[in-house]
């Protein structure tokens, strides 16, 4: 029930008579008045001298509860807002917007109404202070076209699009958000190197992700991209602003609600959440979120988000004297390189189970890609072997696995398989098959059924290289390696496996992105006795587009892939008009499968029309969870600070303004109760950057659990 706010007859009558010596304070009244305050709310009216803010941001937060909570929501075209249901407590409310300043912070409980002023930005560098930080971003410059092919320092087998792939999407943006204000200035640590230049050549060597950013940068890219980083920090800190400022939320992006818990450690950060199955969102309803802390530590955290609380599962390993899972065939060292700006030569990730991603299964159980021992596989996995993945293709070594957590009885299972993890899905046969990513030169799966029938792992596992069928026979034959020319009497093994891993919900096949530089997407048919009659097919990336990541697949079969180039893509495979298989199908022959969506934001000056987004993972909405419709792709906008779901062809851009610098590795949407509206279901996602204390705060702030919801209007209870 709605508690509605009252004036008894003499303050109503006092309200009119200010109504005429202060029609502006009246206005504001009549308009909360409007507004349905129940117990559990807080609302009001935002405004400034120039009247009512809409598309601004409302913040509540709280200390008081067991973990800092907050709550965000947007005002409406009146400037009107409602932060609904807060657990009880006093919060400290602001407001947040474009073109403004921090309003100053008010005390308020639950059921009160308050009312805030809004205080414009007294100029652009501090109203530019709020922008995203595509907004920064974008003043990057970019190499022209011909300074490519061995000028300029940037060595000869480069291109623009190679050095866009590596700038945005692999060796930069594929672990941190450039662009907010801990990277567009240089820390005070390396003021004293001798050049801006050195400062980040310098920067770049810190901690224990050293060796990704500098082998891609100074070799790769022939130390070219250092003099444009310094450039660009130089000039912010000369007073240049972003050329563009960002729009207010408008439609039904005014009807977000975000609501976040801290759930982390300032030295840590976490890759990933999971909160459902995929397949059937209402699993775990209104249950816990697991985190999955991947280089930084072996602590998962446990958000229970019924009592903001945080829990804490320390995942073991099989041999706890096994080597830590970092250095060789990892990517990060055992110690830092060179000492952090902000921990000095502290060795703060120390992990063994690595565990990168999990998935919720339909019993509620939460499955892991985590290591279980050292790199070394059993013999089972090796030449000789008579299991039947490893007759075709023995593998030595893997460096993750897969585990098992029943939150029921909070069991760990080991489940040691051949083939490396990064990735996992659940496959819809009804086997429940576990196919995963990171498998090296494989593609590999568990079969859970199997699995849990008999224990053994060995039994439940199979992987397989992907072969294409050049020779057009339908069946898999001898086949030519990665390195040999193509031979039309043969089939041809594609090198490496894939990054994302996507099962189809229609055929039974499994979709996957590759990281060469041009970029692929691949089909696996597994076909009825894998590894043996596995297929594959092959689709590159046509231009525009470039530089696949993150995927997923909708109930019809197309898949939706955030690329580097700053698009959206989706492939259509019924839309080929040609061959799928056969000496002609190695990649280029179905151009017209794609469609391409620039994603929102500004764009780098002088390489023609583009975003400057570098978003890292698609999720297509299958069950209508965030209220937008079945089958909504929804994008992380790491520079963007926001999600971006394209609604009929259109973004819709779902920011997070506080703390600036969201950035987001993964997401999926969970529905607690299919009969109680907005209110039953929302997106779920968490802090995924590889250093937390770059974000608002600085050292000292902690990754964060986000739950996204949309509710009709901007004042639904």
């Amino acid at each position: 029930m709605k508690i509605r706010q009252r004036l008894p007859a003499l303050v109503a009558a006092a309200a009119l008579l200010a109504a005429v010596s202060h029609p502006a304070r009246a206005q504001a009244q009549n308009d909360a008045a409007a507004i349905a305050i129940g117990a559990k709310d807080i609302g009001g009216v935002v405004s400034s001298p120039q009247g009512h803010e809409a598309g601004v941001w409302v913040i509540a937060e709280t200390t008081e509860l067991p973990t800092q909570f907050r709550r965000i929501v947007v005002t409406d075209d009146q400037g009107r807002y409602l932060v609904p249901d807060l657990p009880q407590a006093d919060y400290s409310v602001w407001v947040r917007g474009y073109g403004l300043v921090d309003s100053p912070k008010m005390r308020a409980k639950p059921g009160q109404r308050l009312d805030l002023a809004a205080a414009s930005a007294p100029s652009e560098a501090d109203a530019a202070h709020y922008y995203p930080a595509i907004y920064w971003y974008s003043l990057l410059t970019i190499p022209d076209k011909k300074e490519f092919g061995g000028e300029n320092g940037i060595p000869a087998n480069v291109t623009q699009q190679d050095w866009l792939t590596i700038i945005k999407n692999r060796a930069c943006v594929g672990c941190h958000q450039l662009g907010q204000e801990s990277t567009r200035t240089i820390p005070a640590a390396f003021a004293d190197e001798k050049t801006s230049t050195h400062a980040w050549m310098r920067r770049v060597q810190s901690g224990q992700s050293a060796p990704f950013m500098v082998n891609p940068l100074a070799g790769q890219l022939g130390g070219a991209p250092f003099k444009y980083f310094a450039d660009w920090t130089d000039r912010v800190a000369q007073g240049e602003l972003p050329h563009a400022s960002p729009p207010r939320p408008q439609g039904v992006e005014r009807n977000l609600v975000v609501t976040e818990w801290d759930w982390g450690w300032p030295d840590k950060y976490l890759h990933d959440l999971i909160s459902t199955d995929k397949r059937n969102p209402t699993v775990n309803a209104g249950g816990k979120e697991y985190g999955s802390p991947e280089y930084a530590g072996d602590d998962l955290p446990i958000l229970d988000p019924a009592t903001n609380t945080v829990t804490v599962f320390h995942a073991p390993v099989r041999d706890p004297q096994m080597p830590l899972s970092l250095g060789t065939g990892h990517a990060a060292t055992l110690k830092p390189q060179m000492p952090s700006a902000y921990w000095g030569d502290r060795q703060i990730w120390d992990t063994r189970v690595n565990n990168h991603n999990m998935m919720i299964d339909r019993k509620g159980r939460v499955w892991l890609t985590a290591a279980v021992r050292g790199r070394d596989n059993p013999d089972f996995c090796k030449e000789g072997s008579d299991h039947p993945s490893a007759k075709l293709f023995p593998l030595k070594e893997s460096s993750r696995q897969l585990a098992m957590l029943d939150p029921k009885t909070m069991k760990y299972i080991f489940i040691d398989t051949c083939f490396g993890t990064h990735h996992l899905q659940f496959g819809f046969d009804d086997h429940d098959t576990l196919w995963t990513s990171g498998g090296g030169p494989v593609i590999g799966w568990l079969d859970t059924k199997v699995f849990d029938e008999t224990g053994d792992a060995a039994k439940a596992q199979g992987w397989t290289a992907l072969v294409v069928d050049i020779d057009g026979n339908g069946k898999r034959d001898a086949y030519v390696e990665p390195n040999q020319q193509v031979d039309p009497q043969k089939d041809k093994r594609l090198e490496g496996g894939v990054y994302a891993i996507m099962p189809s919900p229609i055929d039974g096949s499994v979709w996957g992105t590759t990281f060469s530089m041009k970029g692929t997407i691949v089909r696996l048919d597994p076909g009825p006795n894998p590894p043996a009659t596995a297929l594959t097919e092959v689709y590159n990336v046509p231009a525009p587009g470039f530089a696949p990541r993150g995927a997923d697949i909708d109930s019809k079969g197309v898949v939706w892939v955030s690329l580097g180039s700053g698009h959206l893509g989706s492939f259509d495979r019924k839309k080929c008009k040609g061959s799928l298989n056969g000496p002609n199908a190695t990649g280029d022959q179905c151009p017209e499968g794609w469609t391409f969506y620039q994603y929102p934001g500004p764009g780098f000056a002088g390489i023609g029309d583009n975003s400057a987004e570098a978003s890292y993972y698609t999720w297509v909405d299958q069950h209508n969870t965030l209220g937008l419709g079945n089958d909504v792709p929804v994008s992380t906008g790491n520079e963007n600070d926001a999600l971006l779901a394209l609604v009929e062809g259109k973004w819709v851009v779902l920011r997070v303004p506080y703390p600036l610098s969201f950035y987001a590795k993964g997401l999926d949407g969970r529905i607690d109760d299919p009969n109680a509206g907005w209110k039953g279901r929302g997106v779920w996602t968490t802090s995924g950057d590889r250093a937390p204390w770059l974000k608002e705060g600085g050292k000292g702030t902690v990754p964060i659990a986000f739950h996204f919801q949309l509710r009709p209007t901007p004042l639904a209870d």
